[in-house]
Parts: C-alpha cells; structure tokens; sequence
C-alpha cells in the first residue's frame, strides 16, 4: 500500500502500519483498543493531506491485539465471568434468544456449556476451560463431544424450576433476574425449565453438583438436523468442583482450554461419509462439517455438529471470535454407520 498521502511508518517493532497524512495527532488500534500519537515524531508530514487522519493497521497487527485483550480476559477470572454475564445479557435484551412462536418445553431438551478455571484435563495450571462429555457406545451419536443436558421431565422439572428460582438459588441470585421475570414473564418461566433440565441431566450425567453451579445467561437455541429437537444451552460457570463422575451414558468427561479454542490453526473441515448399512462399499452420502480438534497426549478429540454451533456462538458473541472459512483449514476424514443413531446395543 504505497500510494501518495500514505507514511509508513514501524511502532515498537509491530507490523507495519500506514497513516493516512494530515496534521495533528492521529489514532492507531483495533476496536475500543486506540493510542494517540503525535505525527511530529514521525518527521514531515506530505503536503497532498487529507482533512482527517486514521491509521490503517494490517490483519496480523489487528489479530494481534485483539489477542491481546482475549489473553488478558483469561487471566482475570473475576473479570472474564464478570463479562460473560454482561454481553449475554446485552446480546438477549437486543435480539430475544427464544422465538415469539410457541415452544413446547416437552419437545425441546435443556443443556449447560459449563466452563471452569481448573487443570484442564489435569494436566499444566489452572486455567478457564470449557467442559463436554464424550458420549459413550451406548447411546446415540457415540463418541461425539456435547454439553451435558437432556430431555425435560415434566414429573420433576418444573417444580425443581421453581426452586431454582427462589433468591437465595443460582437463577434467583442472577442479577438480571427480576427484570426477565418482570418484562418477559413467559420466556422467564422457559428459561427456568431448561435450566433445571439442564442441572439435573448433568447431575445424572456426570454427578456434578447443581448448587455448585452459577448461571451466566442463555445461548439462542439449535436445532438438531439428525434428530426432530431443538436444544438450549445455557452458559454456567463451576465455582469449585473439579472432579466428575460420569455414569453409563458418558465414557469420559473432556476438558477444552478457551485459549485452545481461540486458536484458528486448532480448526479444521471434517469429511464426514456415511455408511448406511455398515459396508464401506455402500457409502452413499459424504458431507463437510466445520469442526475443532483438540490434540491430547494420546488421542484426538473433535468437536462438530450442533455442540460446534453452540461453541463457536459463543466464542463469538463473548470474544467476538470467529473460525477461519473451512476452505482454509485442514480436511479430517471420518465415517458414521447406523449404530451413530441408535448407539451400540
């Protein structure tokens, strides 16, 4: 970029950037991130000035920053649920997360993107991360990564709702409580439902402890493609539990470090054939899913369909991070056969 009225010039080693030359002082940063400096100490200033002055700053050098403000968010972990709580709700109280439509609590299943600040997966220091059970071969879509959570049980759930609702339990202890209960008074009453679902499946789950658990806000919900079912996820932060015990359902519980997760190159599309009746000669069908893969010390876990969705939702409102395009990221070759949608009896 060297066209006339452009000075480039290298701020503190950083990439460099060019300013659009005028008088005066001018702005270099990305978002609500923005220093002044003085363009004497750059030298003479070209005659061919425009009224205005602006700096514009190469992809890496806005990447970088932009970094930055997302690590320094991690370490703070005060700050960092402090500020998940407040664009939930801001994102909420701008675009309303459920429909207007009709929503019947018993056709939709309520689940938790728990996050934490532990030794992810034990290993290394604490730090925030979020936490999925890998589904075991007994039930369907076996080996996938997902949020724990369910069906709503209509004999339980909305009296254990009501409770969670009192001032002294999670949802009551949630700031913005009394204002979706005053001015959505229906979407309130649903968002109790799908949170006490969302605790008592986890209970069951993974024994985690559903007074324990600190509500953060809603997600919009996802629709399942395989499955006639809508899901929604609630965002929770475990405040000290660090140990899980799964039952049969779950064969492991995984742990995901943000930081991973706001990594580009962690990125890939997954190629996905399907085997209808177990032969691999009879594959029929091959679909590219956009997926995460995280790299253990012994094996690799993959995040994708409707969990994948609700992740990158969230990294995006919260971090304002979105994957690279799946054209630019790795293939990962994989195949399901019809035990994906009945498990292995």
């Amino acid at each position: 970029m060297s066209s006339s009225g452009y000075k480039p010039i290298s701020l503190d080693g950083a990439e460099q950037v060019y300013l659009e030359v005028g008088s005066g002082n001018a702005e270099f940063g990305s978002g609500n991130r923005k220093t002044e400096f003085d363009l004497e100490r750059f030298g003479s200033i070209s005659d061919n000035c425009q009224q205005y002055l602006s700096v514009v700053i190469f992809e890496p050098l806005a990447q970088n920053l932009a970094r930055q403000d997302m690590v320094k968010l991690l370490n703070d972990k005060s700050a960092l649920v402090n500020h998940i709580i407040h664009e939930l709700h801001e994102r909420s109280d701008r675009e309303p997360i459920y429909s207007s439509d009709a929503v019947d609590p018993f056709a939709a299943a309520g689940v938790l993107l728990l996050l934490s600040h532990k030794s992810c997966n034990n290993k290394g220091p604490a730090q925030p991360c979020l936490i999925l059970n890998k589904r075991s071969l007994k039930v369907r879509q076996p080996g996938d990564l997902c949020c724990p959570g369910g069906s709503v049980a209509p004999l339980v759930d909305p009296y254990f709702a009501r409770f969670l609702s009192l001032p002294f339990v999670s949802l009551g202890r949630w700031q913005y409580w009394r204002q979706w209960k005053k001015n959505q008074s229906p979407v309130a009453r649903l968002l109790a439902l799908f949170w006490a679902t969302g605790l008592r499946e986890s209970f069951e789950e993974m024994r985690l402890n559903p007074f324990g658990v600190r509500f953060l806000g809603p997600l919009p919900p996802q629709p399942l493609v395989m499955f006639q079912r809508t899901i929604y996820p609630l965002v929770a932060w475990i405040d000290r539990q660090k140990r899980f015990f799964p039952n049969w359902e779950v064969e492991k519980v995984v742990d995901i470090p943000l930081i991973d997760l706001l990594n580009p190159a962690n990125y890939a599309q997954y190629r996905l054939y399907l085997i209808p009746h177990g032969d691999a000669e009879s594959i029929n069908t091959m679909q590219h899913y956009p997926c995460f893969r995280l790299q253990l010390s012994n094996d690799t876990e993959l995040l994708w369909g409707a969990t994948y969705r609700i992740v990158t939702i969230f990294l995006d409102y919260i971090f304002g991070f979105k994957p690279p395009d799946l054209g630019e990221t790795p293939i990962i070759e994989g195949s399901l056969d019809q035990n994906y949608l009945t498990g292995h009896k």
